[in-house]
């Protein structure tokens, strides 16, 4: 095994009459159902939509979770949850509002660029992504950056209104 591996969970859209935490544990559920072992989870935040201020608020939140897979099989398997949850992904189309996000921002210390880039190359900017994870992991250290979660989310630039659900 690498390592714990980060995933972040991301929605602005949900079906009707299916709340934010009854999606986000959906998703939790389905990645138990094919072998992650979720170590632990964050609260969940809200943030304004970015880029787009006018698009419905993000909920976001972060997991950190085992497995023995490799990088582009769990890569694989958090495409598989999303298609399942409603995600299309459209050529060209980038920060559209969507009813399912989820990326792998780190594999344990892997650090590589290509198709499937470890550390993902944007996560150390968002404070929607920096700050859950702080929240659950605030001694992660970025393997590029060498910098903690904890100095990540008090230095990222988008997302700084991210604040977690009451």
């Amino acid at each position: 095994m690498a390592g714990t591996i980060i995933v972040a969970w991301g929605a602005n859209l949900t079906p009707p009459g299916v709340t934010t935490s009854q999606a986000f544990a959906g998703v939790v559920k389905a990645l138990e159902s094919r072998g992650l072992r979720i170590v632990r989870a964050s609260r969940l935040w809200r943030s304004q939509a970015w880029p787009n201020p006018d698009d419905p608020p993000y909920h976001n939140a972060v997991l950190l979770v085992e497995s023995d897979l490799a990088p582009e099989a769990v890569m694989a398997l958090l495409h598989e949850v999303e298609a399942e949850g409603g995600r299309r992904r459209e050529a060209g189309v980038v920060n559209a509002p969507r009813s399912l996000d989820l990326d792998l921002i780190a594999y344990g210390d892997v650090v590589r660029q290509g198709a499937l880039t470890l550390p993902h190359p944007r996560a150390h900017e968002r404070g929607f992504v920096m700050g859950p994870l702080a929240e659950i992991a605030p001694d992660w250290v970025h393997p590029v950056l060498r910098r903690t979660a904890t100095e990540l989310y008090a230095e990222a630039g988008v997302g700084r209104d991210a604040t977690p659900v009451a």
